[in-house]
Formats: C-alpha cells, structure tokens, sequence
C-alpha cells in the first residue's frame, strides 16, 4: 500500500471521529448549531480535498507531476467550494439571528438545501472519478443497442429541454448500432452531454442526438445551436474542473466533472471523445467498437 494511500485512509477514519466529537462538543458546550454546522462543513471539505488529491496524485508515476496535480486539485476544489460555503455560513448567521419572518426563513432554509445537494453532487462525482481512474469500478457489461439506448435517453431529458424552450431530437438511421458495453454508464455519458448542450443552448435552439455505423465502431454526436467552444479550449473541456474561457464550462452547472467521468467511462469502454469542428454550435462525439 502507498503512503498516500495509507494517508488517505487514516485521514478518512480522522474525518469521522472529528465530525463525531463535533457533535459531541456542540452538545456538551452548547456551541451553537450553526458553529457546529459550519465546522462539519469545513472539515468535509478539507477531506475531500485530501482523498481526492491521494486517489490521483498517488497514480503518478515522478514526485515533480504529483506535486503539480496536488497544487492544481487544491485549487480547484477550493474554488468550487467557497462560493456555497459562503453562502451558506451567510444564510445561516441570517436564520440564527432570528430577526427574518417566517417566509423569508423558510426560503432561506430552501436555498441551503440548494446549496447542500450541489456540495454532495460535487463530492459523488470526485469519488466516482477517482474510482474511475483508480479501475476500481465493477462494470456490468452486455450487448447494447445503442439506438435503443440513445431514444430512451433523448425521452428521459425532453421535459427539461422543453422547460428551457429548447427542441431536443433524436436522429436515428435504420442501421444496426450493437456494442458490448454496460449500458448504464454510457447511459450516464450521454445524460451528461445532452444535459450540458441544453444548458448551453438559448431559448428557441436546438439539441440534436445522433448515432451511427462505422467500419469498426459506433459514433454518438451531441449537436447544439449554442456559443460553441473556442478551439484552443476543446481539448482542455475534459479536464477536470476545466471551466473554458471565461468560466464558460460545457461541464454542467457543477464542479466541472461531467466531461471528465464521460472521458473516462467512454475510454475504460475502449473509445474516445472529442469535440468535433462545427459552423455554429457545439459538437461533441464520442465512439464505442462495434461489436
């Protein structure tokens, strides 16, 4: 076992007995709940930072990368999570001073709600990366249909494309499009790219899924009328927490993970993504061996 790996782990068993003493102490000394809540917050975050740097950082093979990757993860899960934290320290000061009415209260209460999910997003999605690149994933792979399997996600995402005045279609051949794959992650790839060219696209646009034969392969296309990427940035969009000019991630309204763990589950499938030139819009492709 590595030393960051053994690190990781007694930091992991460190992070539950000091989130446990936390509510300990908050009883015993009658510290506030937003105290305590404030403190479980920080320390959550602190150990997601850490596990997350162990998971990557520990799979470089020179101290020079590891230590530049643990810079740059720093960075960046500190950036993603100031904002919510802020926000949150901020509303629940307000609720704790009891000065707002009851609706304000209450609205208050929903929005840190907001706040909490996108942080549990966040965390899910840096351990299922980190599992991802770690091969610690169980795949449960079979024959697809990928046309089947691109026609019931296209159905699953129209009523959030309708919400945002956005046309989401589906464009199918008569061709058969079988891969061995396990359906459910690359169900997961697709989800992420549609979800992010209708978030991408204004009112009135359009989101066009495709999918066909090659010789050897099977090509899906995730189209949009959007503002599309610069060309210097598509390469950089897969990375983690890339955000792409001026903070315009095509990543989702998260953490900027979506395009990395698509990266990851099309590659593990034996594939590649990419974004592909386009007039207007944005194009991303990826592709399965046909099979």
């Amino acid at each position: 076992m590595s030393s960051l790996r053994r690190q990781a782990i007694l930091t992991t068993v460190g992070v539950v007995v000091l989130l446990v003493a936390l509510v300990f102490a908050a009883r015993e000394m009658f510290v506030s709940e937003r105290d305590a809540l404030l403190a479980a917050i920080l320390v959550l975050g602190a150990a997601v930072v850490w596990l997350r740097i162990a998971a990557l950082a520990g799979r470089q093979r020179t101290m020079e990368r590891a230590e530049g990757m643990r810079r740059k993860l720093v960075a960046d899960v500190s950036h993603d999570l100031r904002t919510p934290i802020a926000s949150l320290r901020l509303l629940v000061e307000a609720v704790d001073d009891e000065v707002v009415d009851e609706e304000t209260r209450r609205r208050y209460l929903a929005t840190m709600q907001t706040h909490i999910a996108s942080l549990s997003t966040m965390i899910d999605d840096l351990f299922e990366l980190s599992r991802l690149e770690a091969g610690e994933i169980d795949w449960s792979m079979r024959q697809v249909e990928m046309a089947l399997l691109v026609d019931e996600t296209v159905a699953a995402m129209r009523p959030e494309a309708r919400a945002r005045r956005v046309e989401l279609r589906a464009q199918l051949g008569e061709d058969p499009l079988s891969t061995r794959a396990d359906p459910e992650r690359i169900q997961r790839v697709l989800f992420n790219l549609i979800r992010n060219a209708i978030h991408h696209t204004p009112a009135d646009g359009s989101v066009t899924v495709r999918a066909e034969a090659r010789p050897d392969a099977i090509e899906v296309e995730v189209a949009d009328t959007g503002d599309g990427i610069p060309v210097g940035d598509r390469n950089a969009v897969f990375e983690p927490f890339n955000r792409g000019g001026d903070d315009a991630s095509r990543t989702g309204d998260g953490a900027g993970l979506g395009l990395a763990i698509s990266r990851a589950i099309v590659e593990t499938h034996g594939g590649s993504i990419w974004i592909a030139p386009a007039e207007t819009g944005t194009r991303v492709r990826f592709s399965l061996p046909a099979g």
